[in-house]
């Protein structure tokens, strides 16, 4: 393939939600970094995360005028994890929690003292506050290196799946069913806004509400991307695609709360991307059937997105068990005793597991996976700007 490579204004990166399962993210980047030239300028300059996946992109939208540089920092965040970085789990600190929530319950409510989450996220805090310099932002996009960084995440209060992004000038805010955009300044409250797990990780208050993981009701996942101006996405999802899905099985023992909880965790994190890609499947198909000129002179302001998808080859969570000990004492007492420990529980342990160990071997699936589509990458990355666009 011997195509040159050239930055395309209307690409944009799309970093799904997915708790660890996230550095799968990094693994496809930095195969993407590979295939760049050595000085390559940011090739996403509009880059959307949900979840873990928008601390990916905050660490990529800092970086966008050194796209290698800032792959490399977040593979080396990844590969240095360990759980307590990001939360209080040890037994202590668990027994504390359980006994704190035992007490709401029997008591009929303690007020304003009510629990908030099962687990105390502020270490994360100190940890982005010291690795994003959320200043270098605006920085690059008056030079020229990104147009917009967007940060998905829930409003408690409204109910809305609330897109916060900082970009180019010319781009407005907008609003559709139960979505919108609102143009802010980021910070670190976006990115523990957007990561806060419902129930795990407390909610974070901006302005006037509290908000919650960005996973949650996003019904678009696409679409702050597309409202941004991307004509062109590259989305790296965490689950296989459901057409590799395992097939139903009979069986005989009742579900642990663990394989509740990870299904219910499934179809937040999961299941709204796979229906939006089809959505979008759907409509460019459509799109192909009805010739330019009569688009143009019914006033069908309807064009098709290309879309590159690289999704895990194999299921995450099956690659968590090697790495049981690598949570904390209170953390594997707490997970065994809802049974993530086991086959069909482990999802819960794959979002929760920060670890270095564990990250290392998600990227390397990553990368492995991204090669396996060089072909389509290079011709992805190597693309002009092209002329199409779809809200």
């Amino acid at each position: 393939m011997n195509r040159e490579w050239q930055a395309a204004p209307d690409t944009a990166l799309i970093l799904s939600g997915g708790g660890a399962r996230a550095a799968y993210q990094v693994g496809v980047l930095l195969a993407i970094a590979k295939l760049l030239p050595q000085h390559a300028a940011n090739p996403f300059p509009i880059i959307c995360g949900t979840s873990a996946g928008a601390i990916n992109a905050a660490g990529l939208a800092v970086s966008a005028q050194q796209f290698r540089h800032g792959v490399f920092s977040l593979a080396r965040m990844w590969q240095n994890l360990y759980p307590e970085l990001i939360y209080r789990g040890s037994l202590g600190a668990l027994l504390a929690t359980g006994a704190h929530w035992m007490g709401s319950l029997m008591l009929g409510g303690l007020g304003r003292y009510n629990p908030r989450a099962f687990l105390d996220n502020a270490p994360l805090r100190d940890f982005l506050e010291q690795r994003v310099d959320f200043s270098q932002i605006q920085r690059n996009i008056e030079q020229g290196a990104l147009r917009a960084v967007a940060i998905s995440t829930l409003g408690y209060s409204s109910g809305q799946s609330v897109a916060f992004f900082q970009g180019h000038p010319e781009l407005e805010g907008w609003q559709r069913a139960s979505r919108i955009g609102v143009r802010t300044q980021l910070n670190v409250s976006h990115l523990m806004a957007s990561s806060a797990i419902p129930l795990v990780f407390p909610a974070e208050r901006i302005h006037r509400e509290f908000f919650g993981d960005g996973s949650v009701r996003q019904l678009a996942p696409l679409s702050p991307a597309i409202h941004l101006g991307a004509k062109r996405l590259l989305v790296i999802g965490v689950a296989p695609h459901g057409d590799d899905a395992p097939a139903r099985q009979q069986v005989s023992d009742y579900p642990t709360l663990a394989q509740v909880s990870g299904q219910l965790m499934n179809s937040i994190f999961l299941d709204s991307l796979e229906v939006d890609l089809e959505r979008i499947t759907r409509i460019n198909r459509t799109i192909s059937l009805i010739p330019a000129e009569v688009r143009a002179s019914s006033g069908l302001n309807l064009r098709p997105v290309e879309v590159l998808t690289i999704a895990p080859s194999q299921p995450l969570e099956k690659l968590t068990l090697p790495f049981k000990r690598e949570f904390s004492l209170g953390m594997r007492f707490f997970l065994g005793g809802l049974g993530a420990f086991r086959r069909q529980g482990s999802v819960v342990a794959s979002y929760l597991l920060f670890s270095g160990a564990y990250a290392r071997r998600l990227i390397g699936l990553g990368y492995q996976d991204a090669l396996a589509k060089e072909a389509q990458l290079r011709d992805f990355l190597a693309a002009k700007e092209t002329d199409s666009a779809l809200e």
